[in-house]
């Protein structure tokens, strides 16, 4: 790994595609480039999968109406990956990984934790696209009659596996030059997918759908946020890490928001109206959230839509799998950030076999996955937008990475917000459908919040209440500790007693 002023000589800065070296150094100058807009490109491409179609199911299933589910889509998007362009404005100030700026808020070594948690979301994401890519591949060769059983699934795993983790092994070049390729390809198929399955649509059917509770309508918000921004928050500055210093704060906040939320909303509202429609559809995409979509196409067209599915369900395990393996070198791992992409690629498919081959309820384990994990990266993400938003000025490269720097090695109030944070997050959920998950939401009766089995059980407040909790505590309490960092010369020695892991 190299050192945080260090430049790799075997990086091309030129357009041919090479395997990256960076790891969690930062970018040199002459290596930023592009403006930020180019960072449309792998947001589009992460977020234009077909799985925003089942999030219309998905929705629905709290038991609240089209405009409901609507309201909370078109909210729960925009804002979470809102979120996500606020802390891209982190990459573009400090040149390196999201997990690595994050250092300045908790601390050289302190970082560790949050290292940890992100590194355990990411690969949790990454495996679920990629067992959501195999299960699509066989029920679309199961209805062409050409097998779909264990050995189509196996070899579907093997060519999505294979994909991602050769994305997420090549870095960053392979995965802008793949992921405008993907927004492309995906882009057109999917819409085609929309024309030919609209006379699915009966308005008379969505329309009637009754109107559920507030509780009901907060619970589908905080499920779409934590399925969208909020699963992308700690990736978030891994690439505008490469813009120039100078480029417009601005442009990378509305390029980023724009690029991620486009898809995700025109998917989302067609999605609504297609489970709408048929309850035998909505039913079916719990259980199958790609494959069951296939069911309204014709036959001509599932070739073309398993390539749309499988490709855009790629793009989204790519970025994972590379902001997998930097957050694990984060956590302390001390190995080349391709060798640590290529171990999140194994624990992949492992888990991928799982869920493929094992699993029964697929939803229910998603949702519990979502929303306990949901709950400290929300902490995390507090934390981090109060701190960004108390600094003027960027970060100091050197003390990124040095223990005794100004940043400090584990200081102690970022750490107690976040436990606190999550602590109360993880009593105002509740898990039921996933039974190793039962044990949450302890505090919903002290709070007078009817139980887990009364109205607010299944809002997931606790998600909100960590963000909340952990921003505050951070702008009330941490802005000392800011003013006095950002009060101290520049480091001389930028290598100088660095921490390289």
């Amino acid at each position: 790994m190299t050192h945080p002023q260090e430049s790799p000589g075997s990086r091309s800065t030129g357009r041919q595609i090479q395997l990256e070296t960076h790891g969690l150094d930062v970018i040199g100058d002459a290596e930023r480039k592009g403006t930020p807009r180019t960072l449309f490109w792998p947001w589009f491409g992460a977020n234009v999968s077909v799985l925003g179609l089942s999030y219309g199911a998905f929705a629905l299933g709290f038991g609240i109406s089209f405009w409901q589910a609507l309201a909370a889509g078109v909210l729960g998007i925009i804002v979470s990956f809102l979120l996500c362009g606020f802390i891209a404005v982190a990459g573009k100030r400090g040149s390196a990984p999201t997990m690595v700026l994050s250092r300045a808020a908790y601390g050289v070594r302190g970082n560790r934790l949050p290292s940890v948690i992100s590194w355990m979301l990411t690969v949790g994401w990454e495996t679920v696209l990629t067992s959501l890519a195999t299960l699509a591949t066989a029920t679309v060769f199961s209805r062409l009659g050409w097998g779909g059983g264990t050995e189509t699934k196996v070899v579907a795993l093997m060519v999505v596996a294979a994909l991602t983790v050769v994305g997420g092994v090549m870095g960053f070049d392979l995965i802008m030059r793949l992921q405008t390729w993907i927004t492309v390809i995906t882009g057109v198929l999917t819409v085609v997918y929309v024309a030919l399955v609209a006379d699915h649509i009966h308005w008379s059917t969505v329309s009637a759908i009754p109107a559920g509770s507030a509780q009901q309508f907060i619970g589908a918000l905080v499920f779409l946020m934590t399925g969208f921004g909020l699963g992308w928050v700690n990736a978030a500055a891994d690439y505008s890490r490469y813009l120039p210093r100078g480029s417009s704060s601005r442009g990378v906040i509305g390029w980023t928001t724009f690029g991620a939320s486009a898809a995700p909303l025109l998917l989302l509202v067609f999605g609504l109206l297609l489970a709408g429609s048929s309850a035998t559809l909505s039913k079916a995409i719990a259980a199958d959230p790609i494959g069951a979509l296939t069911t309204l196409l014709p036959t001509w067209f599932l070739v073309p839509f398993a390539v749309v599915a499988v490709l855009g369900l790629v793009g989204g395990a790519v970025l994972d799998i590379y902001s997998s393996g930097l957050a694990l070198l984060s956590a302390g791992v001390r190995v080349p950030r391709y060798l640590a992409a290529l171990f999140d690629g194994v624990l992949m498919i492992a888990g991928s076999v799982y869920i493929v081959f094992f699993a029964g309820d697929f939803l229910a384990q998603f949702m519990g996955f979502l929303t306990t994990l949901g709950v400290p990266i929300a902490a995390w993400c507090g934390v981090m937008l109060a701190d960004l938003a108390l600094r003027r000025r960027d970060y100091d490269e050197g003390d990124l990475y040095r223990p005794r720097g100004r940043y400090g090695d584990v200081p102690l109030l970022p750490l107690l917000l976040t436990l606190g944070a999550t602590a109360v997050g993880w009593g105002l959920v509740t898990n039921t459908a996933a039974s190793w998950l039962t044990w949450q939401g302890y505090l919903l009766e002290p709070f007078g919040l009817g139980g887990k089995s009364g109205a607010w059980a299944y809002a997931n407040l606790g998600v909100l209440a960590a963000l909340a909790l952990a921003f505050l505590g951070t702008l009330l309490l941490g802005r000392g500790r800011v003013r006095e960092q950002e009060a101290q010369a520049p480091s001389p020695s930028p290598n100088e007693g660095v921490y390289s892991a």
